[in-house]
């Protein structure tokens, strides 16, 4: 399935399916069924699989044929972050591709050796935007702005010493995101300043569940800015899997239903480049993960 977290006439985000060119209200269809389906992307993660189960039946079982008054054109509606305020910050792994290991190690002063475990940052909530929203470009803080273009993980259920080989059974779903990044910004090697600004987490459009993903380590993944590709290669090229990731992570730390994942970007990016390119107010990034689809963020001035 395809979830999305939607706006309409201006009222607060709800929960929808995506079907063809609709958006269906999943807490509407429910109450057409007497089914007590939430009107949230996390609450509704909340529920578990059973959740994810009875929506694609009851999906299946409409075959498009939506009840009045459930349904609206994706034209009609705006398409918010899948999950608008994430209770935690965002888990960013950084320098999980091979080739931008490498372009990293000439250009920001990190280590040619690839990394023996997941280097783990944080973004914070605020950091979120939506999947055609603005990402602000301020210059008293930066003149370095570059991109990143990531697949993301959520979490279907919490996870404590997950193995390797059960660690994908605790994956809700994927979706796109872009670990924007100020490389001016980074203090001492730290890097929350450098990519937690506000709106340097675009999000989207959509969660697809992790059941019509199937395997995450073989999803091209690209970004262009304004239509000129940028970066272009495939999630096998990761240095450590999500499973691995979601593994690791949770050797350390408690992953808990909702938390985000953001899995690492390939090479390409402007601090690589020779010479170094940077973004600026009326640039426009598009990133695009496989099986999932694109989310468009223009530039803008603070």
């Amino acid at each position: 399935m395809r979830l999305v977290t939607f706006s309409q006439n201006a009222k607060t985000g709800r929960l929808g399916l995506l079907s063809d060119d609709l958006v269906v209200d999943v807490e509407k269809l429910g109450k057409a069924f007497g089914i007590d389906f939430p009107g949230s992307m996390l609450e509704f993660i909340d529920l578990g699989p059973s959740a994810v189960s009875a929506l694609s039946g009851l999906s299946e079982k409409m075959n498009g044929e939506w009840p009045v008054g459930v349904a609206v054109p994706v034209s009609n509606v705006k398409l918010l972050a899948p999950i608008p305020r994430p209770r935690k910050n965002i888990f960013g792994i950084g320098l999980n591709y091979k080739k931008h290991v490498e372009e990293s190690s000439r250009s920001l002063d990190t280590s040619a050796d690839l990394p023996k475990e997941p280097v783990i940052f944080s973004k914070p909530p605020a950091a979120v935007v939506g999947p055609n929203d603005a990402v602000l470009h301020n210059a008293a803080l930066t003149q370095q702005l570059d991109w990143e273009v990531e697949l993301a993980a959520i979490m279907g259920r919490g996870a404590k010493d997950v193995s390797v080989d059960d660690a994908l059974n605790y994956v809700f779903g994927y979706s796109v995101m872009i670990d924007i990044s100020a490389r001016d910004c980074r203090r001492a090697g730290q890097w929350i300043v450098s990519k937690g600004q506000d709106t340097f987490a675009p999000f989207g459009p959509c969660i697809v569940t992790a059941d019509e993903i199937g395997d995450p380590q073989n999803l091209n993944l690209s970004l262009k800015l304004n239509g000129v590709i940028k970066q272009d290669s495939n999630t096998r090229h990761m240095i450590f899997s999500v499973a691995e990731l979601v593994s690791d992570i949770s050797t350390a730390m408690s992953l808990e239903p909702g938390d985000i994942i953001a899995t690492g970007t390939p090479d390409g990016v402007g601090a690589g480049r020779d010479p170094q390119e940077w973004m600026w107010p009326g640039d426009v990034m598009e990133a695009t993960v496989e099986k999932i689809g694109t989310i468009r963020n223009p530039i803008v001035k603070v």
